[in-house]
Parts: structure tokens; C-alpha cells; sequence
């Protein structure tokens, strides 16, 4: 097997080359006129950045570790492609059930609720998480991978997918409506994900799927609402905050007023 770390800076790469071009699709063809300037874009990167290392340091030794000690279970026959395809759905359902408890338990929104207070989406919205956020995920996915013994190739290869549709659905392109339509009906489009940052909680409550949009329908949490221009977006009485603010909101007791 390749290194881990290998696999990891070619991902970031692939991903990065990704980031540019919808950025550059997003500048040629956007869909709401843009909003919050460079101060806004720096603050996601700020964010991105502490994630990057974050990665390094723990995410990445935690999921290595866990295909290293998954439990040995998986017989001969069950290898190959369609193995992958497999962990890949399997891994998306937990995906869409984990992103589901972090709007309905209350301590894990304090840090997921850094990704929605953004009050814009583009390509930068989809990398804008709090590190409390991240090495949480890494942990609970953690024991996904050591119970169904999931291959560390299927859970790089799932990342990758994973950075590549939220890149896309943040995005502030604008896409034909027949085929933004017909996408839709497979995957997690703009129009289904920025209605789930509508500054609304009941919308906010809704459209969890981060690839396969099967799962909102399957368990009742698609939201009906349509996707408009003047659409707000961030958390229903609440504000962006700066950088640092950001980082420290999640410990402060009682979540910070706005």
C-alpha cells in the first residue's frame, strides 16, 4: 500500500485543483451576486488552515490507526470495486446520520454551528469547520471503520469524494436548471444544500445528505423549500463572527449572544 501521507498530499492536490475551478465557475458564472468581500474569504481560509494541521497531527494518524486494528472479518470474496462501492455508500449513510446529530444534539451544533454561520456560500463555505468539529468526526468515524472493517484505500478514497461534492454544493455556480435538475435526483446539489443554510431552522434542520441525496428522501428530512436569489443565508438570529471568535465560541457557556 502506498504511504498514508502520500495518499493524503495527492488528495489535497486533486482537491485543491478542484477548489480553483469552481472558484473560477463561481466568478463566470454566479448565481447570487457575491457577498462579505475578502475579510469573509480570509476567515474561512483562517479556519481551513488550523484543519490542515489538524489533520496532519491527529486526523490522519486516528484513521490509520483504525484500518490497522479494524476488526478481521471481511471474507475473500467480499474485495475489489464493488467492495468500494459498498464502503462508499456505507460510509456516506454514516455521513448523513452523523451531520444529522450535529444539528440535533446540542453540544456537537455549538461546533458545527461555525460551518453555518457563514452568511454566504461559495467554494470556500465547504472547507469552513471548526477543529472541535473535525477531530470529532475523525473519532466517531474512527469506530465506523474498526466495527465494518473499512479499508483505509475505501476511507481516502471516500474523503476525497466527500471534499470534492462539498466543494460543489457550496458552490455559488449557476447551472442550468435541467441539469441542476436531473443532478439533483442522484446527488446533493447547490440548490438542495443552500436551503439547508437558509437562516431558517426548520430548513437548516433538513437536506443532511453530503453525496447521495437518496438519504433526505429515504428518511423524511428533505426540506420542500426552493432555492431563491434572495435566499438568507447563515443561523436563524445569529451573526459571523471574526476568526479568533469563532475558534473560542463553542467553549463559552451558553454559546456567545448576538
Amino acid at each position: 500500500m502506498s504511504d498514508p501521507q502520500d495518499l493524503t498530499i495527492a488528495k489535497g492536490l486533486a482537491v485543491a485543483a478542484w477548489i480553483l475551478l469552481i472558484l473560477t465557475a463561481e466568478r463566470a458564472a454566479p448565481a447570487v451576486a457575491r457577498r462579505g468581500g475578502w475579510p469573509r474569504i480570509l476567515r474561512n481560509a483562517g479556519l481551513f488552515a488550523v484543519n490542515i494541521g489538524l489533520s496532519r497531527l491527529a486526523v490522519i494518524p486516528i484513521t490509520v490507526f483504525a484500518a490497522s486494528v479494524a476488526l478481521d472479518w471481511r471474507p475473500s470474496w467480499l474485495q475489489g470495486g464493488w467492495a468500494l462501492v459498498a464502503d462508499l455508500l456505507i460510509l456516506d449513510l454514516w455521513i448523513y446520520f452523523w451531520h444529522r446529530a450535529n444539528h440535533a444534539v446540542p453540544f456537537l451544533w455549538r461546533f458545527h454551528e461555525i460551518h453555518h454561520l457563514d452568511e454566504f456560500l461559495d467554494a470556500s463555505s465547504a472547507v469552513r469547520f471548526h477543529a472541535g468539529e473535525v477531530l470529532m468526526s475523525a473519532a466517531v468515524r474512527a469506530v465506523v471503520i474498526v466495527l465494518l472493517d473499512i479499508p483505509l484505500a475505501s476511507v481516502l478514497a471516500f474523503e476525497t469524494l466527500v471534499l470534492v461534492a462539498a466543494v460543489f454544493q457550496h458552490s455559488n455556480t449557476r447551472l442550468p436548471p435541467a441539469l441542476e435538475r436531473a443532478l439533483s435526483a442522484v446527488i446533493v446539489t447547490p440548490s438542495i444544500h443552500w436551503v439547508h443554510h437558509h437562516a431558517v431552522r426548520r430548513d437548516t434542520d433538513s437536506n443532511y445528505g453530503t453525496g447521495l441525496s437518496v438519504w433526505d428522501r429515504i428518511f423524511a428530512t428533505l426540506s420542500p423549500t426552493p432555492r431563491t436569489p434572495e435566499m438568507a443565508i447563515g443561523v436563524e438570529r445569529a451573526h459571523d463572527r471574526g476568526f479568533l471568535a469563532l475558534l473560542i465560541r463553542p467553549f463559552r457557556s451558553g454559546g456567545e449572544p448576538d
